[in-house]
């Protein structure tokens, strides 16, 4: 009898909700698949949709429907946000540098490099032991005189979270645009751009139930940024080329969708995660919870075992039917920590053997019994090999 199946990588995508499919599935068919750019029938039904979605993007996270630029998904998004935002201040003569927490998504570290590529400066803001941005690191940079400050609000590895509101006021208080990459916060914590009081925000569709392919860049101040392609006069400008319409729509459903959902999602995963440590450290009492005693997002859990490597881990997990990710990455077939947990300490023995877990509205208790039960021995089996191959 195959294992059952149990997919534990919610934080890396979701599967795409039948609510979202079943808005989408017009706009992908003969009732509204035209261009929304035209000024035929055709046309203004795709463009009635996409007006649609954007207002009730801009509804839920308290931003007005013009803010609401879409875009191919979080990456594109943060880009736009980092290498725009930079382009913009050196166009006006300002200083052209970004300052980025060391424990971004790569998006955004890559964002952050490219400007220093086209001749600006990229500020790595350190983090504590907790994940937490220093702040003083932060107000340091601003007296540098900085572009753009980008700092993710949930992190995508171990779920700190990090107080945005405060880092944004900091950046108010020295005129200086701060983007928040909210892609693993949207749905999970409450999110309010108001609140927040940030720039730039990012959400991507494929984490709440969307298709993969679209997300938005939440734009408060249009003359904050320039465009980093160039086409058309789609989106202001700002964010030229055809809209993805299909994706669009299915955005605006899913962000409907988790928002309404957000606190008794929160609250189911929220013990589901942690039902899955309490049993992994009574059988694995070594076991370590990253960011364990930090503020975090409630479906995201980062455990390490020692004596082991996480890739090890992962094929025997993936063997036993069980779907999560590592917290290594492994270059030059050598297996190396990630750089979220290099960047918070974690010592590299416990860095190559971390596992992230990260669950999703479908995911039961069942699934963690499952892991539980499959576990000990998986440990077990893989810490008796790395025995083997370091004798």
């Amino acid at each position: 009898m195959p294992p059952r199946l149990v997919y534990l990588d919610n934080a890396a995508t979701t599967p795409v909700r039948p609510e979202v499919l079943e808005a989408m599935l017009p706009y992908l068919g003969r009732e509204a698949f035209g261009n929304p750019s035209s000024a035929h029938r055709f046309g203004r039904a795709a463009r009635a949709g996409v007006e649609e979605a954007k207002r009730t993007i801009a509804e839920v996270l308290g931003a007005e429907p013009g803010q609401v630029i879409f875009t191919s998904g979080g990456t594109e998004a943060d880009n736009l946000a980092v290498i725009g935002c930079a382009l913009a201040v050196r166009d006006r003569g300002g200083p052209f540098r970004a300052a980025v927490s060391a424990i971004e998504h790569k998006a955004v570290l890559a964002a952050a490099h490219a400007v220093a590529h086209l001749g600006g400066e990229e500020i790595v803001l350190p983090v504590d032991a907790a994940g937490v941005v220093v702040e003083d690191a932060l107000v340091a940079a601003l007296g540098q005189g900085v572009a753009v400050v980008s700092v993710m609000w949930v992190n995508n590895e171990v779920g700190v979270t990090q107080p945005v509101a405060r880092l944004a006021a900091r950046c108010r208080e020295a005129g200086v645009a701060f983007h928040v990459d909210a892609v693993q916060a949207f749905g999970k914590i409450p999110v309010s751009l108001p609140d927040v009081g940030c720039t730039f925000l990012t959400i991507s569709g494929h984490k709440i139930g969307a298709p993969k392919g679209i997300g938005a860049l939440i734009v408060r101040d249009r003359h904050a940024v320039a465009a980093i392609i160039h086409g058309g006069g789609q989106q202001f400008g700002i964010r030229p080329g055809t809209e993805n319409v299909p994706g669009i729509i299915g955005l605006g459903t899913a962000v409907e969708l988790a928002a309404r959902e957000q606190a008794e999602f929160a609250r189911c995963v929220g013990a589901l995660r942690d039902e899955l440590e309490r049993r992994i450290l009574a059988v694995v009492p070594d076991a370590v919870i990253n960011a364990g005693e930090s503020l975090r997002a409630p479906h995201v859990s980062s455990i390490a075992i020692p004596g082991t490597d996480s890739e090890a881990l992962l094929m025997h997990l993936d063997l036993a039917g069980i779907a999560c990710s590592s917290g290594s990455a492994c270059s030059t077939g050598a297996v190396e920590p990630s750089h979220v947990l290099s960047a918070m300490g974690v010592p590299r023995e416990l860095g190559i053997a971390a596992l992230r877990f990260s669950f999703g509205k479908d995911n039961t208790l069942a699934d963690v019994e499952a892991v539980a039960a499959a576990f000990p021995k998986i440990v077990e089996k893989v810490r008796a090999l790395s025995a083997v191959l370091h004798r």
